[in-house]
């Protein structure tokens, strides 16, 4: 991956709507970061280390067996990346979910991802 190649976001896309936790961490660098839209603290969840990001993002899964990323666009300015998207899917407990959301990423001098730093639009009924 190389910096500056708002193509390799969309691939990192496609390998989340695979589900595909292995292609996934391929795209995030040794000391990389996640924090998540939900959480007790201001940024949400946050998960350091491989280990702990790919459980972070097994979490996702597991909580929204289905869910999508779609309607999607990307871009990469240096080692800054947004990709903005429509999440879909369903919980666990049956409550469909569709939300705007965009991932804030800082990427490292190969381009792979240091930080992934989501956010969901807050949808009222």
């Amino acid at each position: 991956m190389s910096t500056g190649d708002a193509a390799v976001l969309t691939r990192l896309l496609a390998a989340f709507n695979a589900h595909d936790l292995d292609e996934i961490m391929g795209f995030f660098a040794e000391d990389c970061v996640l924090e998540t839209p939900r959480g007790a603290d201001p940024w949400g969840t946050r998960f350091e280390g491989r280990e702990a990001v790919r459980e972070g993002l097994a979490q996702r899964f597991r909580g929204l067996p289905d869910v999508h990323y779609g309607e999607d666009e990307h871009w990469v300015v240096g080692n800054r990346g947004v990709s903005r998207w429509l999440l879909t899917g369903t919980t666990t407990d049956g409550e469909s979910v569709r939300v705007r959301g965009c991932d804030l990423l800082d990427l490292d001098d190969a381009g792979l991802v240091r930080r992934k730093d989501s956010y969901w639009k807050i949808v009222h009924p």
